[in-house]
Order: structure tokens, then sequence, then C-alpha cells
């Protein structure tokens, strides 16, 4: 493949990250995400799926990062993971402009063995969602039945997965490994310092994550939403923090603990958009193109798969038509638009 020039979106915004979803599905119900039971008609082939990696690393993407659903329900991920190490190896081919290749998951499936067999294809970053620390908590966030005891379970499952990532060479102080939490407005803000406190004392990065209008089926309400000025206010109350800032093209402002202890960013995609400067493209289970998280509808890019030539105009042609700004406008408050569900577009 000849190396392309990278295109511009209307807002001169490059394309930088790719975020492919491996499955709709997933084994919690979280109630802000309501993923689907099963996957949709039309899964890319692992072939596909290559395809489109290394036509958006040909374009200009240097991150790689695999969801769901939950991606470790996928049984390509192991095999896509291999090819795509062997391609960063290979003179020539664009996946070597890579420079990351990340994974976000429940943890609940990240055991000792699966974490070494990860390490050993090339991953290099993990983050594991967890959403609180009280057992009745968690059990309501995931969408479990059994209450306290399912959520305790929960976390212990969570913990394990943590550890199992570290002892696999995922190491947090190199940004390797890091904590997700969603936090809703009288649902789970109460769980922000135990949160803090777990992060703190695995030495985790704790991300926290404004509740988002992604999706029709999880009800979503501005009053839910918690800024983050509030949850790095609570924080800091418990634990000084100095700003750290956010970089160009990311999505968490970062905070560092004065104690040296650990780190925390938010994500404010409600409170603090950072439209100017995103710079993701997000590809379904079944080869949607989604160029804005909160996006009513995808481009369908199976018809171009056949040759990466034909698969790399049109994802050229759709990055170049791209004027994405949804928060920036304060289309968030009106919530009138039907979206695509935050499990299907894989966050």
């Amino acid at each position: 493949m000849i190396a392309a020039s990278p295109p511009t979106d209307q807002r001169a915004r490059a394309l930088g990250v790719l975020r492919m979803s491996l499955t709709a599905r997933c084994n919690l119900a979280c109630p802000y995400c309501c993923p689907d039971t099963a996957d949709p008609p039309g899964m890319l082939s692992l072939e596909e799926q290559l395809r489109l990696i290394r036509v958006a690393a040909n374009l200009g993407a240097h991150t790689l990062r695999l969801t769901g659903g939950e991606p470790l329900l996928s049984e390509r991920l192991l095999p896509l993971l291999e090819r795509v190490a062997m391609g960063r190896r290979t003179s020539g081919d664009p996946l070597q402009g890579l420079r990351q290749v990340a994974l976000t998951t429940n943890g609940v499936l990240l055991t000792q063995e699966r974490a070494k067999a990860l390490r050993s294809v090339g991953l290099e970053r993990i983050t594991v969602s967890l959403d609180a620390v009280e057992g009745a908590v968690v059990a309501r966030m995931a969408g479990l039945r059994g209450g306290g005891r399912a959520g305790d379970r929960l976390v212990g499952q969570v913990l394990a997965g943590l550890a199992a990532a570290r002892s696999a060479g995922f190491d947090p102080a190199e940004g390797a490994l890091k904590l997700n939490a969603v936090i809703q407005r009288g649902v789970n803000d109460d769980q922000l310092i135990p949160l803090a406190e777990l992060a703190r004392q695995h030495r985790l990065e704790l991300r926290l994550i404004e509740y988002m209008d992604v999706g029709n089926r999880n009800g979503w309400a501005m009053e839910q939403v918690l800024p983050a000025a509030v949850m790095i206010d609570r924080i800091h109350r418990h634990w000084p923090l100095s700003p750290l800032g956010r970089s160009s093209g990311a999505t968490a402002r970062r905070w560092r603990y004065r104690d040296g202890l650990a780190s925390i960013g938010v994500i404010a995609s409600i409170s603090e958009p950072f439209c100017g400067d995103c710079n993701r493209l997000r590809i379904t289970a079944d080869g949607q193109a989604y160029t804005c998280l909160f996006a009513s509808q995808g481009t369908d890019l199976k018809p171009a798969l056949a040759s990466e030539h034909e698969l790399e105009g049109a994802i050229r042609a759709l990055w170049q038509r791209r004027a994405d700004r949804y928060s920036e406008e304060g289309r968030v408050a009106a919530h009138t638009e039907p979206h695509a569900e935050m499990a299907y577009l894989g966050g």
C-alpha cells in the first residue's frame, strides 16, 4: 500500500484514533450502556477488520483501541492482535504507524492466562471499567441480579483482573493499566471517593466519565449528569490535586495527587466538550463507521471492503465530509435525535 496523505475534516481535524468494536454483546447489562444480547448480522471477518485497521493507519491513525460490548467475548481478539503485531513488525506495512494498541474491558474475563496472552501478542494498554465499590451499587450499575452479594463478587473479579494485568506486565506507572468509571448524579456519585481511594490503593489512574446521552434505551436526563468540576472538587477536598491539563486530541483532562500516589482524569463530554480536536473514528462490529459518538447514523463501509484502495477512498471521503460538533452545539440538552447505542458503537 502506498503511503497516503492524511485527510483532515471540515474543522481541520486529522484522523488519530481508530476505535473498533469487536462485538455488541456483553456479559454485564449496565443500564447506561444497554448492550445487545446478540451481535448484529453481517459481522466483519478477521480479514476485513485487519484491512480497516491497515487503511486507517495509512490515513494517519496512530492509536487502535479495541472495544465492545465486551471485547474479551470475541474469539477474534487474539488472532486480530497477532496479525496487527505482525504488521507492525513488517517493513513498509502501514501498521507500523500504530504507536499504541489498547483495549477497554469490564475485566470479568481478564484471567492471568488471558492477560499474558494479550501481552504476548502486542497489546500495550488495558482500561478496566468499574462504576462503584459498594456491592449493592455495583450490582445496580452493572445490571446484576442478586444485590450486594452479586456486586461484591463482581468487584472481586475486577480486582483479580487488574492483578492479572499487572502481573502480565501492564504497568500502571507507565499508563498501561487504568480504571474507568461512569458517574451518574443520584445513582452512583456517592461512590466517587471510594473509587478514588481504590484507585489510589492500586496506584491506578482513575478516569471519571460524565454520564453521556448516547443511545435511546438508557433514559438519559441532564439532571443525572454530575459535571467534571463537581467531581474534581469533591476529590480535591479529600486529597489535594494539581492540574495537568488535557493533551491535544485526548479525551480526559488530568490532575495529579499532590502526595504522588496516582493521577486522575475526567472525560467531560457534556460540561466541557472537546469537539474542537476530536480525532476519533469508530467502526462497529458490522462495519458501520461513525465520526461522532453522538451520531444518529453511520456509514456502511462493507461495500468498499473488496479492496484497500476502494476502502481508503471511502474513509477519506467520509473524514473529509466530517463536521461533527454535537456537544459544542448544545444539542445534548435538547436530546431530540435518535442515537446509536453505546454498546453498538463501542464507547
